[in-house]
């Protein structure tokens, strides 16, 4: 009998979507991986091109200055920023875990919930300083 012949149909092949609910720490979980690869491709990029920008004089770099103190650039910034941070506090999360605490569900939402936290206040206080709205 082929493979296909002994499934049901009816019935879903991957039920964990629609069995569990949505929390925090699988947001957080989410976040960590996607963070991560955001970091990597995009500040990775950003640090490449400025180093080249560096190395090929004050027009290139200029050039560089330009983009990356305007709007769009700002913007870019500020979510690599929001990035490093989430990525860094959901790191000292996973940690925590791997030293076998925070396993308890309210705990463990409780520490998602304050990586999101940390890291939105933490990307608004670097960006408030560096834009010199408060000195």
């Amino acid at each position: 009998m082929p493979p296909s012949a002994s499934r049901n149909p009816s019935r879903p092949l991957s039920p964990h979507l629609t069995i569990w609910r949505w929390g925090p720490h699988m947001i957080v979980s989410i976040l960590h991986r996607a963070t991560g690869g955001a970091l990597t491709v995009a500040g990775l990029a950003l640090l490449c091109w400025w180093l080249i920008a560096i190395a090929a004089g004050a027009q290139a770099y200029a050039t560089f200055a330009a983009v990356v103190t305007s709007p769009l650039g700002l913007l870019v910034l500020i979510g690599l920023s929001w990035a490093f941070f989430q990525h860094s506090f959901s790191g000292i999360r996973h940690l925590v875990m791997d030293i076998g605490a925070g396993f308890e569900l309210k705990i463990n939402k409780s520490m998602a919930i304050a990586t999101i936290v940390a890291s939105l206040i933490a990307t608004a206080v670097l960006w408030v300083y560096l834009l010199g709205v408060v000195r």
